[in-house]
């Protein structure tokens, strides 16, 4: 993940007609506008993990037994709650790709880069399978497994290092149109490739597959479109290395187009999303039907709604850190040790605090998990919202302490991993 660039690194400058035209080496110029277009990028990062912990949170004490998004159960309240965490697995992939893209505006080599990827990519599948299963679950039984979005983002790295060394137009094609079509294949079913069928629901159909008959994989995160999703990511990286004037002009009119593709596309309700919007028992419901898109996986609407906005919001963040923004670079500028460990420590106070209230801990420590046993009350939103506030700052001394290791010790490129 890029961090900052330093005065005498040298980048590819793209050609001035188009912000994915011909590079050739150059140098970066203004230091101080490089450094605060980077930080830029591990604010939005920072801020979308942040919220992401709010997700997690929610799932280990709420009190709510539904599905947040279900429009005949929920409150405008815990929708919306459900609903600002979407902006975090899509922009967390995205901005992966822009980071591989950015390393190149660091001087790594291509080849250097695409093996780091592979690496990497293999490193955070084995991540999934291990260390995250664990700290959701605090159990070793691995009779059921469910791979989310570290699986996903290791598999689009491992393409990524192949398509980078495609020119950049190639890349973005590549992602723009694996990112609006694939909802062309929602409707074929799994069963018709048979025995491949378990490979159809790894690449675009989440779903349980039985492996033996007590081993069950679950497929949250297929990784059609993810994977379009980090090739269009990386050739956005491009964008970021232009003057910073034209940059933002770009970022913004980009983001509102994205957004507003959005707007108009389901206002058809016909293509991009097969969940329909429909008019419901009010206005407020029926503008909350229009937002419920699908995330399993993510329609091309539900990146539109997404990744539209945050590009917009990269423009109103490009400006000079100060003390409210900097604790969200310190975690954007160390997204996987923070990944990492707010699984288990958002697990670990849900234990003490049903210990403190007397309310049964056994569910905690199985797989899978989130069957809520009868006792187990949980908090409402408020009480969500509180323990949301308590672990991101835990989390923050550590990441704090992570980066600034990372800082001093830039020799050790193990660090590079975590």
């Amino acid at each position: 993940m890029a961090t900052s660039l330093p005065a005498e690194s040298r980048a590819p400058s793209p050609s001035p007609s188009s912000p994915f035209g011909s590079y050739t080496a150059a140098p970066l110029g203004d230091a101080t506008r490089s450094v605060s277009r980077l930080d830029s990028v591990d604010l939005l990062r920072g801020i979308i993990m942040v919220i992401m912990v709010l997700d997690h949170v929610r799932d280990y004490f709420t009190d709510a037994r539904f599905d947040p998004t279900d429009l005949t159960q929920t409150s405008p309240a815990l929708f919306l709650t459900r609903w600002i965490t979407h902006f975090c697995a899509p922009v967390f992939v995205f901005l992966s790709g822009t980071g591989a893209f950015l390393s190149l505006a660091r001087g790594k080599p291509k080849a250097e880069l695409s093996r780091f990827l592979v690496t990497r990519g293999i490193w955070l599948i084995i991540l999934e399978l291990t260390l995250v299963q664990t700290g959701l679950s605090f159990t070793v039984d691995r009779s059921f497994m469910w791979t989310q979005v570290i699986w996903a983002l290791g598999w689009s790295m491992i393409v990524l290092a192949a398509l980078i060394h495609l020119p950049v137009r190639a890349i973005a094609a590549f992602g723009i149109t694996m990112i609006a079509l694939h909802n062309l294949l929602d409707g074929i079913n799994p069963a018709a490739f048979g025995t491949l069928r378990p490979l159809w629901m790894v690449l675009h159909q989440p779903g349980t597959i039985q492996l033996a008959p007590n081993w069950t994989w679950f497929t949250l995160y297929p990784l059609i479109p993810w994977i379009g999703v980090m090739a269009a990511g990386y050739a956005f990286g491009a964008i970021l290395l232009l003057e910073k004037e034209r940059r933002n002009r770009i970022l913004l009119r980009l983001g509102l187009s994205l957004a507003g593709a959005f707007i108009v596309i389901r206002l058809t309700n016909i293509y991009g999303d097969a969940q329909r919007w429909s008019a419901q028992k009010d206005a407020v419901f029926t503008v909350l039907s229009f937002l419920n898109v699908t995330k399993y996986p993510p329609s091309l609407l539900f990146l539109l709604m997404t990744l539209g906005p945050a590009i917009a919001l990269l423009r109103a963040l490009d400006r000079e850190p100060n003390a409210v923004t900097r604790p969200f670079i310190v975690f954007g500028r160390v997204p996987l040790f923070f990944y990492l460990l707010q699984f288990p420590l958002a697990h670990a106070l849900a234990i003490g605090v049903a210990h403190l209230r007397g309310e049964p801990t056994e569910w905690l420590y199985q797989t899978p998990v989130f069957n809520y046993p009868p006792g187990y009350h949980g908090f409402g939103l408020a009480g969500v919202y509180f323990w949301w506030v308590v672990t991101a700052l835990l989390l923050y001394p550590l990441c704090a302490w992570y980066a600034e290791y990372k800082r001093r010790h830039p020799e050790k490129r193990w660090l590079s991993y975590l």
